[in-house]
């Protein structure tokens, strides 16, 4: 599913909810019923779906091949079996088979006469307001799940067992808040919410409840003392709250304080270091206008988008451009056969419509993680800031990958992926520490770089280097590191700096670096959106005063 495009699995969960299914193709529109259930899969390193479109599935399965040995010689030993005699395997199971399906049978029959209880759909949305998920949507399909369990059981009524077995399908793809967000569900708080307490019997006559009176009114408190403290796993990824003063604090201080020791007071080579909660990043893009996948970052031509020109088919372009295919033909109106008024159209005169959308792109980290990056304070802007223009890039649709480099070597932390996901936790176990080689971490992007144009030679790629342009390994490691820069710009890659150097003296080093690599330089405070309002602002304000005087 995560591989198909956006509209088209909203097109289909739109058919499978509504039961209607409309076909619309050059101005014809036609509809008909469609009944069917949808069952998708994903391999999630391949790349995540929003989750807009995650909350439109009622269940989820999370699938893992099993770790237990003689399991796995089960399995290999029944394949073997079906390649050796389909029919007789089939034969071997068809009992199995057989009392499965009359199973199924008896509880579709029962699953209508089902009715959860007023206690069981308290105790379903208890559980939803618990783990805080969006919408009803959530406790609608637990409750029919529920519903279902319990025919499959052969009962009528919903007990504990079955709103437990429900949540477990219905709730974990929908706590994701963020692609960084770990899916799944805290069992221990499920069974803590839901008690152990069975459904009330049968109220006697002699106890009815009141006409005026919900019979939920008296149990207005439940939902509250089930819900999860402040201190439990439901925190997102900055649970402790941004640095003060926002992404761009320290920019002029003096971080040297900051740096990690061990246990004797001496610094700690290496250090890691969690991000806090991102913000929204600036937008940086690819220079010119690309022909890519449809995204949301870079220019390109596209299949959609605002119409810039017209172009003869296989030059480009989708979809008639018919104003451009009538002043094509209208020079030979005089030499072709008309009939009437109408227009003589010849092969030769097709126009087809140039239009200007927005592509995804490579966004390839490459990440200095070297001892001058070890302040604490330091590594845990650098870390959101990275954490940040990853959502940006799981929100336009790009690939990523990641480099680092420390030591003596660089490392392909991250292959080039679509699963934003990944790379957040490898950001997240990111070590810093030791020697910088910068010179190294700029020969494995051009590595990088040389194979995906090869696998994807349609996605253009940004380099985001993010570095204070120290180079302190090898023989004249800052001269290497500027000659490769400049070789990496001669091949025509679009590259940023993020500038991590603070501190009251700079040495402007990632301004050269930025230069031989004919890169944006930014500084690691203006990565936010808002940071870099505010310096357009204060910007702004100074020219007004400067006209006054």
């Amino acid at each position: 599913m995560n591989l198909l495009h956006d509209h088209l699995v909203a097109l289909l969960l739109d058919a499978a909810a509504m039961g209607r299914a409309t076909v619309e193709r050059d101005g014809v529109s036609v509809e008909h019923a469609a009944r069917f259930v949808l069952v998708g899969t994903m391999n999630p390193e391949e790349g995540e779906l929003r989750p807009q479109l995650l909350d439109r599935f009622g269940l989820t399965v999370e699938v893992a091949a099993p770790r237990d040995p003689r399991t796995r010689v089960e399995v290999v030993r029944r394949r073997i079996a079906f390649e050796t005699d389909p029919d007789g395997f089939a034969e071997r199971f068809a009992a199995d088979e057989q009392q499965l399906t009359d199973r199924i049978r008896a509880a579709q029959e029962l699953v209508e006469k089902v009715e959860p209880s007023d206690w069981a759909l308290l105790k379903i949305a208890q559980v939803c307001a618990a783990f805080d998920v969006d919408g009803m949507r959530a406790d609608i399909v637990t409750a029919r799940a529920a519903a279902a369990h319990a025919a499959w059981n052969g009962r009528t009524d919903v007990l504990r067992e079955d709103i437990r077995a429900a949540a477990l399908l219905s709730l974990p793809h929908r706590r994701r808040r963020n692609p960084f967000d770990a899916p799944g569900i805290d069992e221990d708080l499920l069974d803590e919410i839901l008690g152990d307490d069975e459904p009330p019997t049968d109220p006697t006559p002699d106890d009815p409840t009141p006409d005026d009176q919900h019979p939920l009114e008296d149990q207005d408190d439940a939902g509250q003392e089930s819900q999860p403290s402040e201190a439990s796993d439901e925190d997102g990824p900055g649970d402790g709250g941004a640095a003060e003063g926002g992404p761009g604090e320290g920019a002029g201080q003096d971080t040297a304080d900051d740096v990690t020791t061990d246990g004797a007071g001496r610094p700690d080579p290496t250090t890691t270091v969690a991000a806090q909660q991102p913000y929204r990043p600036r937008l940086m893009t690819v220079r010119g206008t690309g022909a890519g996948e449809s995204g949301r970052r870079s220019r390109a031509v596209t299949s959609s988008g605002r119409r810039i020109g017209a172009s003869v088919p296989g030059r480009g372009g989708s979809g008639i451009h018919l104003v451009e295919t009538i002043r094509a033909a209208a020079p030979h109106q005089a030499t072709r056969t008309r009939t009437g008024s109408r227009i003589a159209f010849a092969g030769d005169d097709l126009r087809v419509a140039v239009r200007e959308g927005r592509e995804s792109n490579l966004v390839l980290f490459c990440v200095d993680a070297s001892g001058s990056m070890a302040a604490r304070r330091r590594m845990e802007q650098v870390k959101t800031a990275i954490l940040s223009l990853l959502l940006d890039a799981y929100q336009r649709r790009d690939k990523v990958g990641l480099v680092t480099f420390r030591g003596d070597e660089a490392t392909l932390a991250l292959p080039p992926t679509s699963s934003i996901d990944i790379a957040a936790r490898r950001l997240e176990d990111l070590p810093a520490g030791g020697r910088t080689p910068l010179a190294e971490g700029l020969q494995q992007v051009e590595k990088v770089l040389r194979l995906e144009a090869v696998r994807d030679p349609r996605r253009r790629p940004l380099l985001v280097v993010v570095t204070d342009g120290r180079a302190t390994h090898g023989v004249d490691p800052l001269g290497r590191a500027h000659r490769m820069a400049a070789h990496l710009a001669d091949t025509g890659v679009s590259s940023v700096v993020v500038d991590c150097e603070t501190g009251r003296f700079r040495l402007g080093l990632g301004e050269r670096l930025a230069e031989h690599l004919r890169a944006e330089h930014v500084p690691l405070g203006e990565v936010s959106a808002e940071a870099l309002a505010g310096v357009v602002r204060s910007e702004t304000v100074g020219l007004g005063t400067g006209r006054s005087a």
